[in-house]
């Protein structure tokens, strides 16, 4: 019968009925979001509310995450904050909301974020010249650009540099400072923009020089107290430096807090932490990258929207912290968003090309009608995403296998490899120089480790102490291509990388490729062994 053929107590009764039913879906919903991120809750400052409620579709949330299962991008976390409000997040099983996750240069935005707690305690101005922190460092002579470098210039890449120097200083020296201030100069400071690391060494290193403090415990009662981010550590090098450019781990979480912090324009909890006028200062375009550059190129590129202070502009009017692979605080003052991402990725713009694609659209300026499907349907993608383990591609299988092989001279210093499959575990034996580690496998699954090997990146051979990263969280896979292949998948867990061991058997000889994921099929190491009798 039509509503308005009722009777006056019954159309009462049927419209609170139908009211209930939608307060009941939305705390529902509002459950199954809960309850799938329980352990973020339990320290999280953000409360958790449904996409549509904060003017967001779940179906665009959604098709973002299919176009990243589609693509060549190995998404590991996502985090999206609407109005201070969690309304998607997720992390790629064997990934986890608990892990903390490398983030190379993103690391850049936390020193930035460090020389403005000290421009705002008066400690430096971004004006003082670099000169000035290093007396017992500095060569015998000045030359006028090295007088004449600052802060800023630092802050801002443009150090006048002719190459980046950071692979060649931290891989060949232990005094970086010195050996920094020892470089020559081509342009005058500020002129020219190049990417460089060492140059956020140099801020770190001055953080550590005005505070007597590493940055890492100048920022914990100024920035990681006060939003609750916690575990995090950070490389150092053989001066005890933090790495400052680089080498930070923090959650996923801890990512999400930061952009927050900056949308908020320092603000956090009803406090002013850090100055407003710091933030925007930090946050807004200081140099372009690539002056003369055709516009069509510039209107396509993150890249190209100008640097500020160790933060990225971005198309949109938003800004970034990035970090090689694809580690991103994604700001967007526009939305009232953050974007957090961790993953492992050879294209990084393409992987922000999705966020403009799928998610920017998906924003609106009031919420929209709640749509039960949509977020059900999200929500089961959520919780649901995964990379996919080693397995086996043939019907061999090999419940008790043991051999052990000698391994000729490699770049890699493994002296013998020792396979042993007991209860379905592939257990692996990697003797190198004189260490020896032992590694577990299990088939069509991760298995969780740890271990003492130092795993695949970037700056493994900088002069750091790396013994604050040690054991390394593994998560171990294998499966047997045929009988005589067996592929070995090694996922070092708090960082973007997975290495993986393609063992080929033929009767006493062992060929195995070791390959680092970000770049498999290119310069892979390829071992030779020898059965040991």
């Amino acid at each position: 019968m039509p509503i308005h053929h009722l009777p006056p107590k019954q159309i009462i009764v049927r419209s609170w009925s139908g009211y209930c039913k939608k307060q009941l879906f939305a705390v529902i919903l509002c459950f199954l979001f809960f309850s799938s991120t329980l352990y973020a809750q339990k320290t999280s400052p953000f409360p958790i509310s449904i996409p549509e409620a904060e003017g967001v579709s779940a179906a665009g949330i959604d098709s973002f995450l299919n176009a990243a299962a589609q693509s060549n991008h190995e998404f590991h976390s996502f985090m999206f904050l609407r109005h201070g409000k969690i309304i998607a997040q997720g992390w790629w099983n064997p990934y986890q909301p608990t892990l903390r996750h490398s983030l190379y240069s993103c690391s850049k935005s936390f020193t930035s974020t460090a020389i403005g707690f000290a421009v705002s305690e008066k400690r430096l101005s971004v004006n003082d010249k670099v000169v000035s922190f290093f007396a017992g460092s500095l060569p015998d002579s000045i030359p006028p650009y090295l007088a004449a470098l600052t802060v800023k210039d630092l802050l801002t890449m443009s150090v006048g540099q002719a190459v980046d120097p950071t692979f060649a200083v931290a891989s060949k020296e232990d005094n970086w400072v010195k050996a920094f201030l020892a470089l020559p100069i081509a342009h005058k400071p500020g002129s020219q923009f190049l990417y460089n690391s060492m140059a956020t060494f140099m801020l770190s290193a001055i953080v550590q020089k005005i505070t007597g403090q590493k940055e890492v415990d100048y920022l914990k009662p100024r920035l990681f107290d006060p939003l609750g981010i916690k575990g995090m550590d950070w490389e150092i090098n053989k001066q005890g430096i933090n790495t400052g450019g680089w080498g930070l781990r923090v959650k996923t979480e801890d990512l999400a807090k930061m952009g927050q912090f900056y949308l908020q324009k320092g603000m956090w909890n009803g406090k002013q932490l850090l100055p407003k006028e710091w933030i925007e200062e930090a946050t807004t375009f200081k140099i372009d990258q690539a002056p003369g550059i055709a516009q069509s190129k510039r209107d396509s590129s993150d890249w190209m929207q100008g640097y500020c202070y160790q933060f990225w502009r971005c198309r949109h009017n938003a800004f970034r912290a990035d970090g090689a692979f694809g580690q991103y605080i994604i700001v967007m003052p526009d939305q009232d968003a953050v974007i957090a991402i961790t993953s492992e990725t050879g294209d990084m713009q393409g992987e922000l090309n999705l966020v403009w694609k799928y998610l920017l659209p998906a924003m609106h300026p009031k919420a929209l009608p709640l749509n039960k499907a949509n977020d059900v349907k999200l929500e089961k993608h959520l919780l649901a995403l995964s990379l996919p383990p080693a397995t086996n591609t043939s019907n061999h299988t090999n419940s008790t296998f043991t051999k052990t092989f000698s391994i000729q001279p490699n770049a890699l210093h493994i002296r013998s490899i020792a396979f042993n499959i007991t209860n379905n575990v592939c257990h692996v034996t990697l003797k190198k120089d004189s260490a020896s580690y032992a590694l577990n496998f299990e088939p069509g699954k991760w298995l969780p480790g740890k271990t003492d090997m130092q795993g695949p990146g970037l700056v493994t051979g900088a002069r750091e102490d790396f013994s604050l990263l040690v054991p390394y969280k593994v998560e171990g896979s294998y499966g047997w291509n045929d009988n005589q292949t067996l592929q070995l998948k090694l996922r070092y867990i708090e960082s973007p990388h997975t290495e993986m061991i393609t063992c080929h058997f033929n009767d006493q000889q062992l060929n195995a490729d070791v390959e680092y994921s970000f770049n498999y099929g290119n310069n892979k190491v390829v071992l030779q062994g020898e059965l040991v009798k």
